[in-house]
């Protein structure tokens, strides 16, 4: 085994959890009977001298650490910020694609952009195609500690991708399109640690609710009355605001949202400020807002009272749109106190 192959095992090893090691090198597989027998997994400093050892051993190359790199990061994903991206413009038979055409088509077409890649595909159990792609260039072999991983469904136009510098971008970009048949991709202005919450969030795969007149089925769900009286003195808004909450950002579990960012280029406004009010130029913040799950703290302000209602597009257009990063624009020539705000 040589050593970027030892370099990147002692990195693995080192990452991946002491509870979760012995679970993890079970899945991989890859050590012989007698060799497994005297891993002692309580030790964690020891199982890792005793790994290095066995690989050695056993002649291991980069395709078996990667192998198991991939394994890992593919159950657990959630160790990076992930970045959505949206194929546009499909071919018409972009969705007859097969798995074994994908992988030959994107293999062949970023190997022919950049001549040191190491690529490895893998279709996990969930139909998701997961791609892990080590960079080198003209003058180095790639760098299997800086890797870039890939996740898409190949019957949807979604891409979820980690680890990307912005050199590299043009070059995944330009695989992807003409590997799925489709003629351009764009951000999708969805971004976050759970990879699993902006997959669920940008392809819609939560319970929604949608509007009605009759929303006597939530009424059944929330009947737990403290004060009778004062339940029927406010049953009225109550029921109305649990309904938009639910309307608005779904029901059960919703996708753990950690963030959401807006980006404001607006004019400033404050008669008590006139400097900064008079100035041509937009006056340029950043607002987050930030949560374990933004979404589920989003929802209880609604139907708690603490957010009005309706509920601003600024919030709805989370789980409308699929989106937590938007630009805030002023919108036309209207008077500044009456100037409304857009999105885009």
């Amino acid at each position: 085994m040589d050593d970027p192959s030892q370099r990147l095992l002692r990195r693995l090893l080192r990452r991946i959890p002491a509870g979760n090691l012995k679970t993890t090198l079970e899945k991989w597989g890859r050590l012989t009977a007698a060799q497994w027998r005297t891993i002692d997994f309580t030790q964690t400093k020891s199982s890792i001298v005793q790994m290095l050892a066995f690989c050695a051993e056993n002649e291991f190359t980069m395709k078996h650490i990667t192998e198991l790199e991939m394994m890992y990061v593919i159950d657990n994903p959630n160790k990076g910020m992930w970045y959505a991206f949206q194929l546009i413009d499909p071919e018409a038979d972009s969705q007859s694609l097969e798995l074994t055409q994908f992988k030959e088509q994107f293999k062949s077409h970023l190997c022919e952009l950049v001549r040191n890649v190491s690529v490895k595909i893998k279709k996990h159990t969930d139909e998701a195609v997961w791609i892990r792609i080590a960079w080198g260039d003209s003058y180095s072999r790639p760098n299997h500690l800086k890797p870039t991983y890939i996740v898409h469904h190949l019957q949807t136009p979604y891409v979820f991708v980690t680890g990307l510098s912005p050199k590299q971008r043009p070059l995944v970009s330009q695989a992807l399109v003409l590997s799925s048949r489709y003629h351009a991709i764009k951000a999708a202005n969805l971004s976050g640690r759970n990879l699993t919450a902006i997959r669920d969030l940008l392809m819609k795969q939560y319970q929604q609710v949608f509007p009605t007149r009759f929303p006597s089925p939530l009424s059944e769900r929330n009947q737990s009355v403290s004060n009778p009286q004062i339940e029927r003195e406010h049953a009225g808004h109550k029921e109305n605001r649990l309904q938009m909450a639910s309307e608005t950002f779904g029901d059960g579990m919703l996708p753990q949202l950690q963030s959401s960012v807006y980006k404001l280029e607006t004019k400033f406004r404050d008669r008590a400020n006139q400097t900064m009010t008079e100035r041509e130029e937009p006056f340029k913040c950043v607002v987050k807002f930030a949560s374990t799950n933004l979404l589920e703290s989003l929802k209880l302000c609604v139907s708690s009272g603490i957010a009005s209602t309706p509920v601003t597009p600024l919030l709805s257009s989370i789980p409308l749109k699929g989106r937590n990063y938007f630009v805030i624009t002023d919108n036309g020539p209207a008077p500044s106190s009456q100037m409304p705000l857009s999105q885009n």
